[in-house]
């Protein structure tokens, strides 16, 4: 499509403009999220929190990733990767070696995440349903 379809279309629909907007909403939210998080929260507690998103992406207790890609996600030095996953495999949370991660305990890995973890998807949540949901007879006036 191109914009000035994209436009058009934007102009004539005030629900694609408002599920824009929410979807808008929804982005600025978690990008502050996120800023507030690399801020204020220690690197354990941050891995643990990305460590979880990405077991709930992956539907699997086991994948790979590589120290230079979570310094990268997280905003620090491979070093501090490494010791926040030797943290997090000391505590038997995870194993981890040569970028293969096994979540061993996904209670634990909760309780060591900071408290970010859900936030963004519980606003994903309230600002834009599910379509099963819009499509609930009791949601669609509400």
């Amino acid at each position: 499509m191109t914009s000035e379809r994209f436009y058009d279309a934007l102009r004539q629909s005030s629900t694609l403009q408002a599920t824009l907007n929410r979807y808008l909403y929804v982005l600025m939210g978690q990008l502050g999220q996120l800023v507030a998080c690399t801020r204020f929260h220690v690197v354990e507690a941050r891995l643990a929190r990305w460590l979880l998103m990405t077991q709930d992406r992956a539907h699997s207790d086991h994948f790979h990733v590589t120290h230079e890609f979570l310094a990268f996600m997280l905003g620090v030095r491979r070093v501090g990767v490494t010791k926040a996953a030797g943290v997090l495999q000391q505590h038997k949370l995870i194993h981890y070696s040569r970028g293969n991660i096994t979540v061993l305990d996904r209670a634990g890995l909760l309780a060591a995440a900071c408290g970010c973890y859900g936030a963004a998807e519980a606003l994903y949540d309230q600002m834009i349903p599910s379509p099963g949901l819009m499509a609930a007879p009791a949601n669609r006036h509400g």
